[in-house]
């Protein structure tokens, strides 16, 4: 039970990190390449408080990795996590469409039964 709370609670932070537009932006940029984040900050109109926070929950939910290089904080994207965001949402998708056919399938039997 446990473990299925924690890995809950992944999928909630991956998810909660995912729906600000700002941190989807920031995480395709680190995904192509590693940057600081002062160069992250640079090209937003908000202040580099504001970006720090925002990297700080893409590497809360496991989408970012950072690692200081001086007195710079580089930010990369972390290939691995999206991936599973990925599967998670082709799980849903596989879902939903199991349950559109058993709908049709039964709207079809309705149909003949006519």
């Amino acid at each position: 039970m446990a473990t299925a709370t924690i890995e809950e609670d992944r999928i909630d932070a991956l998810f909660g990190a995912l729906a600000d537009r700002t941190r989807r932006d920031i995480l395709r940029r680190v995904l192509v390449a590693e940057h600081s984040v002062s160069a992250l900050a640079a090209a937003y109109d908000m202040s580099f408080a504001a970006v720090q926070k925002h990297v700080a929950v893409l590497d809360r939910a496991g989408l970012i990795a950072k690692r200081r290089r001086g007195r710079e904080q580089l930010a990369r994207g972390e290939v691995g996590a999206v991936r599973s965001v990925a599967s998670l949402l082709s799980d849903l998708e596989e879902l939903w469409r199991g349950r559109i056919t058993r709908i049709d399938d039964l709207l079809a039997e309705d149909i003949t039964k006519e």
